[in-house]
């Protein structure tokens, strides 16, 4: 315990955020390539799982576009049995995956812990394993290294496999990345793999038949001091059969297993759905306790004895003992083997006449015949009958048909369909006059209607994040333009096309509306100009004006004295402000009163303000300043008229 805190604690990616999204969190598991860490996306506020890897594969340009494609192909990838994609992305040379987060174990715990397990337990989990690969298949997309590690079972039980399009792109980045992944897969790489670096779907077939095997016994079929040996072991050596370690596996079990790992491609299953075809008859077998079923096992096994005895070769086992195989090389010489002793030339005797024989041999022909006609009919038209047409029907009516045919149903799938109608069957296995066994099980795979999606709501999200959320539902990013607005920030969504919650196709393109931020504005000089035509032509702009005033002996009163800022650009609503003049600074109106009217006029006029002289209403005739308006020590602008009242 006190090891793996720390190396938490020495781990220099916890805690880090990647690509300013992702804040890495406690370390989840640790690959030949590539460490996995429980992650956040602070934008989307979810839990995710985060395969970083290994320094230097960033460094290596090859790698990293084809890491990029591949991650996108494994994106697209719709299946509830896959680990979802959900981003990738290079911060400073370290490249990642964000990927669905299941909480659980992985295939190794449960064979680590349980195996041998039984042929029917192997079976369920293989199946979910098989329908994973049959989405990728049936997309053109490879796996490669198919492997325990890769197969993770949920707390709830679901299983998902994980990692598609990885080994492909780290293959191409070189001899030390390729051994890398020959180290840590190389008990489940196909033959082709270690011979010629090719692959198809059918590599993927094998070493889903390694992972059954190995459910199976506990163990796996080749083994080595070195990688190297067991790659050669691929190369050389047929899988055994599993029974020899389990000797309670049914003959059908072998066979299924010997098929799908033949070494000889051509002979495999062409693709995971036609395995996991096969797993289904074989786990129907073994639900009816059958502990040999002769016509499946040859079903199984047949075309692959057969092609090897015409080339041939020999599969090298029959059932429970290993055959040993010598090769002799005897030279030839003049027609002879070389070192023969010569032999004298031997005169050829007339053969004696032969009795005839027709009536015998007849005879046992005939019982060889019925003998033949008789199996035949037992193994192939006794135990066995045409499987029904049930497509287009619901799965209560498609069982209530099969019930009078003598046989039973089961829901296998349900997949999307344009033709079938929603809750119907839309596809059987065996299909519509297959032969199937008489009391056996047809799986019905259902409509779930035409394959249509949501638009989510993407207004508000930034433009990467909104065009993340298109992956997961197969829409995908149409046009996008660009416009200012002056309440969503830059880079946000601002309307999208077709709108939130419209019903739409896969492959349906969302157009965004991005927006720019808000307009710049720019700023004109209005200094000298009278504030009122100044604050009009600010606010017509979309500014917020203020007004601050001051004195001033130069700028005339209620003209722009000074405006901040001047110039450049602003945005709507931002601040001007404008400080106004309130013309020449005030004077103080000096004292008059009890002045004779001379004097009053002369230091009033001399002071530079103008004079009114008025009469009191009771004039004495004294010629005396009795009050002034303004009065004294008041301010006044300069010029201002001064009223003086005289007694």
């Amino acid at each position: 315990m006190t090891d793996d805190v720390d190396t938490q604690v020495s781990d220099r990616l916890v805690g880090r955020v990647l690509d300013g999204r992702y804040r890495v969190g406690a370390r989840v598991a640790k690959g030949g390539m590539a460490t996995v860490y429980q992650a956040l996306d602070m934008r989307l506020d979810r839990t995710v799982a985060l395969k970083v890897m290994h320094d230097g594969l960033g460094d290596d340009a090859q790698f990293t576009r084809r890491f990029v494609a591949e991650a996108r192909a494994a994106a697209k990838l719709s299946n509830p049995n896959v680990v979802a994609v959900f981003d990738q992305g290079d911060d400073d040379g370290t490249l990642f995956l964000a990927m669905e987060y299941v909480p659980g174990r992985t295939l190794r715990d449960i064979i680590r812990e349980e195996a041998p397990l039984s042929p029917a337990r192997a079976l369920d989990l293989l199946t979910p394993v098989l329908s994973a690969l049959s989405a990728a298949h049936d997309a053109g997309i490879v796996h490669r290294d198919i492997k325990p590690e890769n197969v993770l079972i949920s707390d709830k039980g679901t299983v998902k496999v994980a990692d598609f399009g990885l080994a492909r792109a780290v293959s191409a980045s070189g001899n030390t990345a390729t051994q890398g992944l020959l180290m840590g897969t190389v008990s489940y790489l196909a033959p082709e793999l270690v011979t010629d670096g090719s692959a198809d779907a059918r590599s993927d077939v094998y070493s889903a038949g390694i992972l059954l095997y190995e459910m199976l016994t506990g163990n796996k079929p080749h083994s080595g001091d070195t990688p190297i040996q067991v790659a050669y072991a691929h190369v050389h050596n047929d899988v055994p059969p599993p029974s020899l370690e389990q000797p309670g596996i049914p003959p059908y079990v072998d066979a299924l297993v010997q098929r799908a790992t033949a070494r000889d491609r051509d002979l495999r299953p062409t693709d995971a759905r036609v395995f996991s075809r096969q797993v289904h008859r074989v786990r129907s077998a073994l639900g009816e306790g059958l502990p040999d079923d002769p016509e499946l096992t040859g079903d199984l096994t047949v075309p692959i004895q057969q092609i090897r005895q015409d080339s041939g070769y020999d599969d090298g086992y029959t059932r429970g003992e290993p055959i040993r195989h010598e090769t002799i090389v005897v030279p030839v010489e003049h027609g002879r083997p070389t070192g023969a002793p010569a032999e004298p030339p031997v005169k050829t005797p007339t053969p004696p006449r032969r009795r005839s024989r027709g009536p015998i041999a007849l005879i046992v022909i005939l019982v060889l015949a019925v003998g033949i006609g008789t199996a035949a009919w037992y193994y192939g038209i006794h135990r066995y009958t045409t499987t029904p047409s049930l497509v287009g029907m619901e799965p209560a009516a498609a069982a209530a048909a099969a019930e009078k045919a003598g046989l039973k149903t089961s829901l296998d799938n349900q997949d999307f369909s344009e033709d079938i109608r929603k809750g119907e069957v839309m596809r059987t296995d065996p299909a519509p006059g297959d032969r199937i066994r008489k009391n056996g099980d047809i799986g019905l795979t259902v409509s779930k209607g035409p394959e249509r999606y949501r638009v989510p709501q993407l207004v508000g999200l930034q433009l990467d994040a909104a065009q993340q959320a298109l992956s997961p539902i197969k829409l995908i990013t149409g046009q996008i333009t660009e416009q200012y607005d002056e309440t969503v920030p830059q880079g946000r969504v601002i309307a999208i096309s077709p709108k939130f919650n419209t019903v739409v196709k896969p492959g349906t393109a969302v157009n965004f509306a991005v927006s720019k931020g808000k307009r710049p504005i720019g700023v004109p000089d209005l200094t000298g100009k009278p504030y009122r035509d100044a604050n009009k032509d600010l606010k017509k702009l979309g500014f917020v004006v203020t007004r601050s005033t001051q004195y001033d002996e130069k700028v005339p009163e209620g003209a722009v004295i000074s405006q901040t800022p001047n110039n450049g650009t602003l945005f709507a609503k931002d601040k001007v402000a404008l400080v106004v003049s309130l013309g020449p600074p005030l004077v103080d109106v000096p004292n008059v009163k009890k002045k004779t009217t001379a004097e009053a006029q002369q230091i009033l006029t001399g002071a530079g303000f103008k004079v009114t002289v008025q009469t009191a209403p009771f004039n004495l005739g004294l010629n005396i300043v009795a009050a002034q308006n303004p009065g004294p020590g008041q301010k006044v602008k300069p010029g201002s008229t001064i009223v003086i009242t005289v007694l």
